[in-house]
């Protein structure tokens, strides 16, 4: 008798391909959802960015030379990774969730639920909106 209750979670070979720009089977999409719009998720996009690259520096650092000569080789490089990482985030958050047929949106989501206190203040203060000003996607 299987436990069904339990999420299911993709296999390591079906992880690492979605790590890198691959989509999960339609079954996963609640492991997608959490994975690309719940608690930590920029995180967890950051860290994949940030450890095949440091895998890849980690030899520089075997160099015989000194620190400052190991750290110069191999920081920058590795700064700018989390730089990029960060930048693009939601960008990249953005198109997983399109590609395995959710609503992109999820990936703002936190960041409406976490200012929209800001929001009701200024409706508060000054009303709503009126309906002819420009909506972008990132008002609530």
């Amino acid at each position: 008798m299987s436990d069904n209750s339990a999420p299911q979670r993709p296999t390591a070979i079906q992880y690492l391909r979605y790590c890198y720009g691959r989509p999960l089977p339609p079954e996963l999409r609640d492991w997608v959802r959490n994975d690309l719009a719940g608690p930590g998720a920029t995180i967890r996009m950051i860290v994949r960015a940030v450890v095949p690259t440091t895998l890849i520096l980690a030899p520089f650092w075997l160099f015989p030379t000194d620190f400052m000569t190991r750290l110069s080789m191999t920081f920058p490089i590795w700064f700018m990774v989390i730089l990029f990482a960060h930048a693009l985030n939601k960008v990249w958050r953005t198109h997983m969730l399109r590609m395995h047929g959710l609503d992109p949106e999820l990936a703002s989501a936190q960041k409406r639920q976490r200012d929209a206190h800001i929001h009701r203040s200024y409706v508060e203060r000054y009303g709503p909106r009126p309906e002819s000003a420009d909506q972008r996607s990132d008002d609530i």
